[in-house]
């Protein structure tokens, strides 16, 4: 009898009944459920976060991708853009080259007219010159002398002759 006295065993008691009271009402399948639903969120979650990183990396894969091709095309681009500028180089040194003969050519003949022209003006004015030295001369002679008409007439051919 004692042990109904005792305080100890009446809280053993009331746990037991209780644990009874919880088992016959059914919350052990509520706690059940709510740790199996617990446990499929995480298990979702989880799938979930499995997905997004298999699209994460299949994204990074397909953007490496891109990317090594882009390096590709701008290599590709900057070589034909060397090859566009040798060549371009080429050309303009080409170019440069053929006004640079044209320009000479064009300068040697300028010269070889002014030349012509300064021989042509030199020859003109030597003419003229030695027509007047020969009249003056022709003069001084038959001013010394009497006039000749043959000597005259000479005299009249020769400025003809000379112009």
């Amino acid at each position: 009898m004692e042990l109904i006295t005792d305080a100890h065993f009446w809280v053993g008691a009331a746990f037991v009944v209780f644990l009874a009271v919880l088992v016959l009402a059914g919350v052990h399948k509520f706690a059940w459920k709510a740790l199996g639903d617990a446990g499929d969120k995480v298990r979702a979650q989880l799938d979930e976060a499995n997905r997004l990183r298999e699209e994460a990396q299949a994204l990074l894969a397909r953007i490496q991708a891109d990317r090594e091709q882009s390096e590709k095309l701008a290599a590709e681009i900057m070589a034909n853009a060397r090859d566009q500028a040798t060549r371009m180089q080429a050309e303009a040194q080409v170019r440069l080259a053929e006004q640079l003969e044209r320009r000479g050519q064009l300068a040697e003949r300028r010269i070889a007219t002014a030349e012509a022209q300064a021989a042509a003006e030199v020859k003109a004015a030597a003419g003229d010159l030695a027509a007047n030295l020969a009249e003056q001369v022709l003069s001084a002679r038959i001013a010394g002398a009497k006039s000749d008409p043959l000597i005259d007439a000479a005299i009249g051919q020769l400025a003809g002759k000379l112009q």
